[in-house]
């Protein structure tokens, strides 16, 4: 792989513009930023994005550069490259985890993922369990479960428990019997 070096590459306003460039046209290097890759900020617009993308499309293009394997492989991973910073929610995702796609789910990234996860979402503790299921059981949203569950399930008991959250046939099975039966009784549709 050759040697990295900063490049200058005119724009089209005559000013000069500084972007990651490998002598023969390297591989897009994986430890960099995409916004890097690029030669530009992480703050930069679409637009700036897109005139970016552009000008390194020119450069690598595989029209331009026919015989050349490693310029093609670097237009291909510009393109991915593209295909994330152009997209407004593949970037608002890249831009909190870092990670491009699962292939890249590796090392840092996935310890970076964790904490991200960890800092937006509690730990769950079996208290906090328990705790759920104290509140739930005999709730409403128990009651409306089982039934809707009862209908899906067209009656068959085994196949509602393997879907009814925080139940024991051995615990479950006679309450939610009589539930049924009382929402029968009373005339309302299961």
């Amino acid at each position: 792989m050759g040697r990295k070096k900063k490049s200058r590459v005119p724009s089209d306003d005559g000013e000069e513009e500084e972007g990651l460039q490998n002598e023969n046209h390297g591989k897009l290097s994986e430890e960099k930023s995409l916004y890097e890759l690029l030669g530009v900020e992480k703050t930069a617009t679409q637009q700036e994005i897109k005139k970016a993308y552009h000008k390194l499309a020119l450069q690598l293009h595989p029209d331009k550069n026919p015989d050349d394997e490693e310029a093609k492989e670097k237009f291909q991973q510009l393109q991915k490259v593209i295909s994330i910073l152009g997209d407004e929610e593949k970037r608002a995702l890249y831009d909190q985890t870092g990670c491009v796609d699962d292939a890249d789910l590796a090392g840092e990234v996935v310890q970076n993922l964790h904490e991200y996860f960890r800092a937006v979402y509690k730990k769950v503790t079996e208290a906090d369990i328990e705790e759920f299921a104290a509140n739930y059981r005999g709730s409403d949203s128990e009651k409306n479960d089982l039934f809707d569950l009862y209908k899906k399930c067209k009656g068959n008991m085994h196949r509602l428990f393997c879907s009814m959250i925080c139940s024991d046939p051995k615990l479950d099975s006679h309450r939610f019997r009589d539930m049924i039966d009382e929402e029968i009784a009373a005339g309302r549709c299961i």
